[in-house]
């Protein structure tokens, strides 16, 4: 039978497999208003030297979270293939139309690169970037770190993360470069809502993968980004592609694998932090209090923590709406 699949319109400018360092872009076709014969451009690096694992590196897959594109452009920069035993693809903007627009989503589709995988040859450019990947990039990949941060909505304690599974040695493999990783905090995760996320894909396909949430509010600062450049080489030792002892600080293991650890808001308000990012919390303390928007004299509305923990995440604007998650409680792991 013939393959009827339709062909990603996706072209590297650049070999995927070739000895050496090469800077170049995945091309995509783009017919738009400004540009009616024009391409998104999405910046690739890959470093090959010889056999060995693979490691595909990505930011960007939401558009206002900058760790990864910072850690992923410097070490673009400075990677050099005498250093590389095997292969290193690097993406520091996956969705590129989005990161240049400082949106979660892309401008060009709306679409949340993160909920669209496996993607679409034929579909809209969002699903066509998440083809792309999953049919020419993953399938190489021995090892995948993609790196994630709260954006404009969310801050987080910096974690990296990987996810329970249902087979226990791919599971393992996860954890245990997760561990090397060596975030300030690593976390057991388990997503509220896991269809159509990277994450699934990549472990659907047998991968090892790595995520992370290193900060947030639509910025990074000096210590999230020295988190996130240590974090992406230690991965990398830990594959054996680049040479070195992983460099190990002390890290807390958290967990949020269980569902009352989110906390929503049922009414839009003003919020007041009760607790700060890393603080302990009581179950049944005040997380926060959301006051009124329309009118003074009016009580405040408390969210009480469901467990003891910590808070390990929490809504980075003043204002809130109805359903936005408030905060996140992890469970310290002994």
């Amino acid at each position: 039978m013939i393959d009827a699949r339709p062909a990603n319109p996706i072209a590297p400018t650049v070999p995927l497999d070739t000895d050496g360092v090469h800077h170049g872009f995945l091309r995509l076709p783009s017919s738009r208003d400004e540009s009616a014969w024009g391409s998104v451009m999405i910046p690739i690096t890959v470093v090959k030297n010889g056999e060995g694992p693979t490691a595909l590196l990505t930011g960007a897959n939401h558009g206002d979270e900058y760790e990864g594109p910072v850690a992923l452009q410097g070490l673009a920069c400075d990677l050099t293939a005498d250093r590389v035993s095997g292969r290193v693809i690097i993406v520091p903007y996956m969705n590129t139309p989005a990161f240049r627009a400082a949106r979660r989503t892309s401008p060009l589709d709306g679409g949340n690169l993160n909920r669209l995988f496996p993607g679409r040859p034929d579909g809209t450019a969002t699903e066509k970037i998440a083809d792309f990947f999953m049919e020419s990039l993953v399938p190489t990949a021995d090892l995948v770190l993609d790196f994630h941060s709260g954006g404009k909505t969310l801050d987080f304690v910096p974690f990296a993360a990987a996810h329970l599974l249902d087979d226990p040695m791919q599971e393992a493999a996860c954890f245990e470069a997760m561990k090397a990783f060596n975030a300030p905090y690593s976390m057991a995760l388990r997503e509220i809502d896991a269809v159509g996320m990277f994450d699934t894909a990549v472990e659907e396909a047998g991968k090892v993968f790595v995520s992370t949430e290193l900060g947030g509010g639509g910025t990074v600062t000096a210590r999230s980004a020295r988190i996130a450049r240590r974090g992406a080489e230690n991965v990398l030792k830990h594959a054996g592609i680049l040479a070195g002892e992983v460099e190990m600080v002390p890290s807390v293991m958290i967990d949020t694998t269980v569902g009352d650890c989110f906390h929503f808001s049922e009414r839009d308000g003003l919020i007041e932090p009760m607790v700060d990012l890393g603080e302990k919390v009581d179950k049944g303390a005040p997380l926060a209090a959301i006051w009124s928007l329309e009118r003074t004299g009016e009580k405040p509305e408390f969210v009480l923590a469901k467990r003891t923990g910590i808070l390990a995440a929490r809504h980075f604007p003043g204002l809130v709406k109805m359903g936005d998650c408030l905060a996140v409680v992890a469970s310290v792991v002994d």
